[in-house]
């Protein structure tokens, strides 16, 4: 293009923005609601990144509130088992103090049931063993079985040993000295045995 041309053409524009006001104004019209729009889109971003942040923190709230949950679930349900333990074993001391008495008791009995002759005592003395023996059968309280079974630390205690007769003998409880026993499951009492090595 020629100087003049260009010359020309750009005289031309500025008679058409004088000539025309309406078009110069429409233009910064333009320009402004594109601005007003871009004012509004960094608002909506800016609400957007504070939905997120609140739904981030909401998460992370709910997050911690389960974990409370669950342990304080965990927390009730140990502390009721413990309760229930307690509960089985709270009697183990009275019940302990009263297996020398028990034991007392069986050795009266046995004697009772060697005399020839039967009194009404002896009898007395069987029966009152029995019963206390029942009592406390119903409380949780076992025997633990030890003549002639296999020699085991977590129920018995060896008090001596003894040369074994035979192969089988070897590792088995050989007597029972004092019984053992059980209260619910728990030792209370080891069995004291002889055992045959």
């Amino acid at each position: 293009m020629r100087k003049e041309d260009i010359k020309g053409k750009e005289t031309k524009e500025d008679n058409t923005a004088a000539e025309d006001p309406g078009k110069g104004a429409e233009n910064s019209g333009k320009e402004a609601e594109d601005s007003g729009k871009d004012a509004e889109s960094d608002k909506i971003a800016a609400y957007e990144k504070q939905l997120r942040d609140q739904q981030d923190k909401l998460s992370e709230a709910n997050e911690k509130f389960l974990r409370l949950f669950s342990e304080f679930d965990n927390y009730r349900k140990r502390v009721n088992k413990e309760r229930i333990e307690f509960a089985k074993t709270a009697a183990e001391e009275i019940i302990t103090a009263l297996l020398p008495i028990l034991d007392d008791l069986e050795r009266a009995s046995r004697n009772a049931g060697q005399q020839q002759e039967k009194d009404a005592e002896l009898e007395g003395v069987v029966l009152i063993y029995n019963k206390f023996k029942t009592i406390l059968r119903q409380k949780g309280v076992e025997e633990i079985p030890a003549s002639g079974a296999d020699f085991d630390t977590d129920y018995h205690e060896a008090i001596t040993h003894v040369p074994a007769e035979n192969k089988k003998q070897k590792g088995k409880v050989v007597e029972e000295v004092q019984k053992g026993y059980l209260l619910n499951g728990k030792v209370i009492r080891h069995a004291r045995v002889v055992v045959a090595n």
